[in-house]
C-alpha cells in the first residue's frame, strides 16, 4: 500500500520524506489555508520535495470552471493530480480531463455508488473519507471494503485512496483490505512507528550497554 501525507505544510512533508515513509501528497483548501500561502507556489514546492503524485484541489464547482482550473494545475508539474469534488459537474470534468491525459483524484466520496460513478468517469483515484463517516456513527472502513469489492468485480483501474485517516487502526485496516493508498497526517505517520515495547526494549538495551566493559 502506498502512503501519502495529507498536508500542505512543507516542514511536515520534508519530515515525512526524510523517514522514507511517503509516496505522494494530498492537499485541500483547508490544509492550504493553514499555511497562509498560495496554492500554486505551494504545489510547485511540494513537487520539488516529493517525486510522486501530488493532489491539488480545484475550487470551482461548475464543469467549465473545474476544467479551466484543472488544466492550470496540471500544467504546474508532471506529478500534479487534479483533485475534483464528487458532484455531477465534477464527474463531467473528470471524464474530459481523463481524455486529455490529466490524472484526477475524486474527493469527498461517502458511498459506494459515488465511487462507481467516479471510476466510470475515468478517475485515477477515489478518496473515500472514513473518519468523517465515523464522526456520524457510520463505519467508515465498511465503505472501503465495499468499494474494493465493486472495483475488483469489474476490474476497474481507479485506485482506492483512503482519506480522513484519524489513527493507526484506520491505516492497518486499509492495508489488510488491500486499499491502494492511505493518505495520513504526519501525527499518524509518526504513531505508526511507535510501540511501548520498542521503547521499553530500547531503554533496557541502553541500560545494559552501560555495563559493557570498554575496550
Amino acid at each position: 500500500m502506498k502512503i501519502f501525507i495529507d498536508s500542505a505544510d512543507i516542514g511536515e512533508i520534508k519530515e515525512a520524506a526524510a523517514m522514507g515513509a511517503i509516496d505522494g501528497v494530498t492537499t485541500n483548501p483547508s490544509l492550504l489555508a493553514k499555511t497562509g500561502r498560495g496554492l500554486k507556489d505551494t504545489i510547485v514546492e511540494i513537487c520539488e520535495v516529493v517525486d510522486g503524485p501530488i493532489s491539488a484541489e480545484v475550487i470551482a464547482t461548475d464543469t467549465q470552471g473545474i476544467l479551466t482550473e484543472g488544466r492550470e494545475l496540471a500544467a504546474l508539474h508532471k506529478n500534479v493530480v487534479v483533485k475534483v469534488p464528487l458532484i455531477i459537474d465534477g464527474l463531467k470534468a473528470v471524464r474530459q480531463l481523463t481524455t486529455e491525459g490529466i490524472k484526477t483524484n475524486v474527493t469527498l466520496c461517502f458511498s459506494p455508488s459515488q465511487a462507481l460513478l467516479a471510476a466510470k468517469a475515468g478517475a485515477t483515484m477515489i478518496s473515500p473519507f472514513v473518519g468523517r463517516l465515523d464522526d456520524i456513527s457510520m463505519p467508515g472502513m465498511e465503505l472501503i471494503e465495499q468499494i474494493i469489492d465493486i472495483y475488483q468485480n469489474y476490474d476497474l483501474s481507479t485506485e482506492v485512496l483512503v482519506a480522513s485517516v484519524r489513527h493507526p487502526i484506520h491505516f492497518v485496516e486499509s492495508a489488510r483490505m488491500g486499499a491502494d493508498i492511505a493518505t495520513v497526517p504526519l501525527k499518524v505517520i509518526q504513531q505508526l512507528a511507535q510501540h511501548p515495547l520498542t521503547d521499553i526494549g530500547l531503554a533496557k538495551f541502553l541500560e545494559d550497554a552501560k555495563k559493557i566493559p570498554k575496550g
